[in-house]
């Protein structure tokens, strides 16, 4: 499960059958339903499934930076070399100035030449070091862009990668949404009417595995199964006088995009902190 989101590796189905779903609050339904709000909490092995999810991920995310990084330093050894080959070349010029100088000072005095030489060659050699102190300090700017632009374009990247292999996998083992759907209707404990609302798609294949998923719920609740045009995967929203559950693999997913960003905000945050720090 731990290279879920890494497309690269392959997935297993025994991984993908520990998959959990988180329980998120979906507003309740208008008045007439009598749906009650609810905010189910997340197992133990969901929260070690999400954090296995956001390792990866960030382990993706780091490795992305990385070459970043190592494309910058490449931008900056270059930069630096083509400032050491200017300044050589500056040093013979100046070398020459002062010659030239010094020439013209034997008739005209030699002091007055020298003088003028070396205060001509101090102020360019000033202006040089300046503008070189500039290009050093853009190119650093330059990285540090080229890090933070990366760090967006990973997380919607490796949220990309996952939603495309889970519903590769659940497409291929259609049993596994099943096992998933039984999973988050075992948390409903309470009797009456359960609505279980799937993808028009997927209704027909829901329906047949009614007796399977009716064994999760309590012997005295009905199941209703019904298409919801609101579904676009093998997810499910469950709904129930007490509230809904939200089981859908897309809003599974934003969550964790949500998670991720905000690692990243805080990554960032501390950076610059460090930088304000060191200045």
């Amino acid at each position: 499960m731990s290279n879920l989101i890494k497309s690269s590796h392959v997935v297993s189905v025994e991984d993908l059958r520990k998959l959990e779903w988180f329980n998120r609050y979906v507003p309740p339904a208008p008045a007439n339903d009598h749906v009650q709000p609810e905010i189910p909490q997340p197992d133990a092995e969901t929260i070690s499934l999400r954090d296995e999810i956001l390792q990866d991920a960030q382990q993706f995310a780091e490795e992305r930076l990385q070459e970043a990084t190592m494309q910058s330093n490449a931008m900056l050894s270059d930069a630096e070399q083509q400032i050491s080959q200017w300044w050589q070349s500056r040093r013979e010029e100046d070398e020459t100035i002062i010659r030239q100088a010094q020439d013209e000072g034997f008739s005209l005095g030699y002091e007055d030449g020298r003088a003028q030489a070396v205060g001509e060659l101090k102020r360019e050699w000033q202006q040089r070091i300046e503008e070189a102190q500039q290009l050093l300090s853009s190119s650093y700017k330059m990285r540090d862009q080229i890090i933070q632009e990366a760090e967006p374009f990973l997380v919607e990247l490796s949220c990309a990668i996952a939603e495309k292999i889970i519903g590769q996998e659940l497409t291929m083992n259609p049993e596994l949404a099943v096992d998933m759907i039984r999973k988050s209707l075992a948390r409903r404990k309470e009797q009456g009417v359960i609505t279980l609302c799937v993808a028009p798609q997927h209704l027909a294949f829901m329906q047949a595995a009614r007796e399977e998923l009716a064994l999760s719920i309590d012997s005295q609740a009905e199941l209703h199964i019904l298409p919801d045009a609101t579904v676009q995967d093998f997810g499910c929203v469950i709904r129930s006088s007490f509230g809904s559950i939200d089981a859908r693999i897309d809003t599974q997913l934003t969550e964790i995009k949500r998670e991720l960003t905000q690692l990243a905000l805080e990554s960032d945050e501390w950076g610059n902190a460090h930088e304000r720090s060191e200045a």
